[in-house]
């Protein structure tokens, strides 16, 4: 018997988790989204990719989800970018989701970048942020 693929119940469940939050979604407006609706104004969250691979030992099943998160900006410079991704470290790394159907173990940051997209005007900033999310088949 195979352990359910947890990938769906992990991207709900930072889902859940951010568009709870009253502070992330006043500096983002409330637009997070899975899939992002054209001439959404900035700034904006994407939950974006997600891989998965199998955390097994002998007699269980575990997943590891590496879960990506766009921050998507105008403000002139990192700033709003950066502290938009600081509340999502925030609410993510090292504290504990509710996951349907599955244990959590843990979830840690795990990288970020500040990137300028180079299409002209060049005005949009973008902070793809990372984390681990560990489960168990209960």
């Amino acid at each position: 018997m195979s352990a359910p693929a947890p990938m769906l119940p992990v991207i709900r469940a930072v889902y859940v988790r951010l568009t709870g939050d009253e502070e992330l979604t006043d500096m983002v407006s409330g637009r997070i989204f899975d899939h992002t609706p054209e001439d959404t104004p900035y700034p904006y969250i994407v939950v974006g990719e997600a891989i998965e691979s199998p955390d097994n030992w002998h007699g269980g099943f575990g997943r590891q989800t590496v879960l990506t998160l766009h921050v998507w900006s105008q403000y002139r410079g990192f700033t709003e970018a950066l502290r938009i991704a600081a509340r999502l470290m925030a609410l993510l790394d090292h504290t504990p989701l509710a996951v349907d159907g599955l244990a959590h173990i843990a979830t840690r940051y795990e990288s970020s970048e500040a990137l300028t997209d180079p299409e002209p005007p060049g005005n949009i900033r973008h902070v793809p942020i990372r984390f681990r999310v560990v489960t168990e088949q209960p």
